[in-house]
């Protein structure tokens, strides 16, 4: 799968490939506070632990960190691993980069107890929400920074970055497609791939949400976009393979909906194809993933921290560098802490951009339990 967890405009996707100005990694919070009674696995804070500095020694002491479901590539994940081992003394075990949402869930059940099971997640938000006893309450230092409709309020999960959807493809292969309809053409038969299943993985279940806004539904009915799907399989242009970079670079999966930093990092590694991204005139559609704290992590402390140092400064701007929305990123630019360029190359996010809430993520997800199988066959 690429990354099945896997623009601003065509005109930026050159200017995304930026470095990233450097950020204090201090930022991960402030220490200070008495010596907290607290054991790490029922922090809810770090003050709970006596400040970030105990947070950090605890954090240390355990000496390891187990991700799940983070690709190098995806939303700049490579980079933001190693500017956590770099800053502590931290090796980070990234475990199964490719798979899905609900596969770190029941990679959590099948590893209970066991030292190699995940810490954290980076979850879709329709997994998220079916999950929430799996999560222990956590509030990062920058919790204030982030919008009450952008986090749990007993601090289970947080938002975290988001793109927009859009549909990568080869321009060798195929013309640009500006609408849904085009892919139903005869230049895309056989040719046009979701990142994984949209029943199981956030970013195919979000490209069917697209397709339902640019189709005539609404994130109150996606519907359309399940209809849309099933006439895309229904003229043979469908193509039922998880797309890797491996299957763009053979020119096996020449069309893929993934989200804008996902498409735009695969033309890095299309093998010389030359790989563009589009986003549709219409609606665009936005979507966050979730950081969570597994409640049974082996590494309860190290896991606190990695969840401060995603929402400080030089996370956010590293997933801004690769073309992704920070969820802090309002509360940066007021304090100048923003990485200038980054922002500049990626610009606003269309007038038009829709984020489903999360009834409306439920419901979709309803339809999708219900429909999808069927539709697709």
């Amino acid at each position: 799968m690429l990354a099945t967890r896997h623009l601003a405009g065509a005109a930026t996707v050159a200017a995304l490939a930026l470095g990233l100005t450097a950020c204090s990694a201090a930022d991960a919070g402030t220490s200070g506070g008495a010596a907290g009674d607290t054991d790490a696995a029922t922090a809810t804070s770090a003050q709970d632990l006596g400040g970030m500095d105990a947070l950090v020694d605890a954090a240390e002491a355990e000496g390891e960190l187990n991700v799940i479901a983070l690709p190098d590539t995806w939303a700049n994940y490579g980079k933001i691993i190693d500017a956590f081992e770099d800053e502590y003394d931290i090796t980070v075990n990234s475990d199964n980069p490719d798979v899905s949402s609900a596969e770190e869930i029941t990679a959590a059940q099948n590893l209970k107890g066991q030292d190699g099971a995940p810490d954290v997640f980076d979850l879709g938000s329709a997994v998220t929400l079916a999950n929430l006893d799996r999560f222990a309450p956590y509030k990062v230092a920058t919790w204030d920074d982030i919008a009450d409709d952008r986090k749990d309020a007993d601090g289970r999960w947080v938002y975290d970055y988001t793109g927009l959807m859009s549909i990568g493809y080869d321009a060798d292969a195929v013309p640009e497609p500006t609408s849904l309809d085009d892919l139903l053409g005869d230049d895309y038969t056989g040719k046009v791939a979701l990142n994984g299943d949209p029943t199981q993985a956030g970013a195919a279940a979000a490209a069917v949400q697209w397709a339902a806004l640019q189709d005539g539904g609404s994130v109150d009915d996606i519907t359309a976009g399940v209809d849309f799907f099933g006439e895309l399989n229904d003229a043979g242009n469908f193509l039922p393979t998880d797309p890797t970079p491996a299957t763009i670079a053979s020119g096996e999966t020449p069309v893929v909906f993934d989200w804008s930093y996902n498409n735009l990092a695969a033309a890095a590694d299309a093998g010389g194809r030359d790989w563009k991204t589009a986003v549709l005139p219409g609606t665009a559609l936005a979507s966050y993933y979730n950081q969570a704290i597994n409640i049974d992590a082996p590494h309860p402390a190290a896991a606190r921290l990695w969840q401060e140092f995603i929402m400080g400064d030089t996370a956010q701007n590293l997933y801004l560098a690769a073309g992704a929305y920070p969820v802090r990123l309002d509360a940066m630019v007021e304090a100048g802490t923003v990485d200038q360029a980054a922002l500049d190359a990626v610009g606003e996010q269309p007038a038009d951009t829709v984020q489903f809430t999360s009834e409306q993520t439920e419901a979709a997800s309803a339809v999708l339990a219900e429909r999808w199988a069927a539709v697709i066959g």
